[in-house]
């Protein structure tokens, strides 16, 4: 159940601890500048922000004229112009990056890693389209061609983000999965994309990891214990989950203005998933009694 109270309060905590920081931060390194008083504080903002993924809106500005400035006039007796309001998008983004930061769950030993793709526009428009130029690329899944980005997700089996992140649509499953998981520990499954032995070999060697990849068609099975065979089977909770970040978070539309609020949306999104109260999971009783 949705609670824009509990919401609220949970980033406007976050927020105090953040903001002064930062401001420390920019005056160290001397980037400082004089901010104008805003109607809306820091934390209101990235609360509409985020609210706005966890309703049924699948356009923002629809979102925001009919729901926030009609319904929630009381809760934010500040608000603003719309355009207005989207000017401050680019203020939030380095808060939200902590702010995610802020939500992830923590690592229990076991780890399921998958890449989906974001799309930001049709394939018929590629050649003409220029928001996203020399940033986004075309990328192949295992169901057709895209232009956009890929979105890499670690999760334990609570389905909690463990880390994420973005890169080109064109980058190889493999290559940023040593930064993904520097900072975990135990078990990490995932699915043909990942397959390399030097790459399991790398990441049980500097951090302790072990990685295991469903082996392709054309591969001879490895002898795997009961109990790593059987969560090798459950790798379908992150494809639920990127399904559910897609579908109910929205962090994939084709109407981004510019790079930055694309990354604001896909940030939004991502909290958004965090603060859902009931995740998919697995059932580790039921797991460990068939090892038994």
């Amino acid at each position: 159940m949705f609670s824009l109270d509990a919401l609220f309060c949970h980033v406007d905590d976050f927020c105090k601890a953040f903001e002064s920081q930062w401001h420390k931060k920019l005056l160290v390194h001397g980037v400082s500048r004089r901010i104008r008083a805003r109607s809306l504080c820091l934390s209101e903002i990235m609360t509409i922000l985020i609210a706005f993924h966890q309703n049924h809106y699948r356009n923002f500005k629809h979102f925001y004229l009919n729901h926030v400035q009609q319904q929630w006039s009381c809760a934010f007796p500040g608000l603003p112009s719309y355009q207005r309001f989207i000017e401050w998008l680019p203020s939030t983004l380095i808060p939200l990056c902590v702010y995610l930061k802020h939500c992830f769950g923590s690592c229990t030993g076991i780890g399921f890693i998958d890449s989906t793709s974001i799309k930001v526009c049709h394939n018929r428009r590629i050649a003409r389209h220029k928001v996203f130029e020399g940033l986004a690329s075309r990328g192949k899944t295992s169901v057709d061609w895209f232009y956009g980005f890929k979105l890499h997700l670690v999760v334990n089996e609570l389905g909690q983000l463990l880390n994420v992140t973005l890169t080109p649509g064109n980058i190889d499953d493999r290559q940023p999965v040593p930064n993904l998981l520097s900072e975990l520990f135990g078990k990490i499954f995932g699915d043909r994309g990942y397959v390399s032995q030097k790459l399991a070999d790398q990441l049980l060697q500097d951090f302790g990891i072990q990685f295991f990849a469903k082996p392709r068609r054309n591969m001879k099975n490895k002898l795997m214990l009961l109990h790593d065979k059987l969560l090798s089977r459950k790798r379908s909770i992150i494809e639920t989950i990127n399904d559910q970040l897609k579908n109910i978070s929205q962090i994939e539309h084709s109407r981004h203005r510019s790079p930055v609020n694309f990354c604001v949306n896909v940030l939004c999104g991502l909290i958004a998933y965090c603060h859902q109260p009931k995740k998919p999971s697995l059932q580790m009783e039921w797991l460990l009694s068939q090892t038994l």
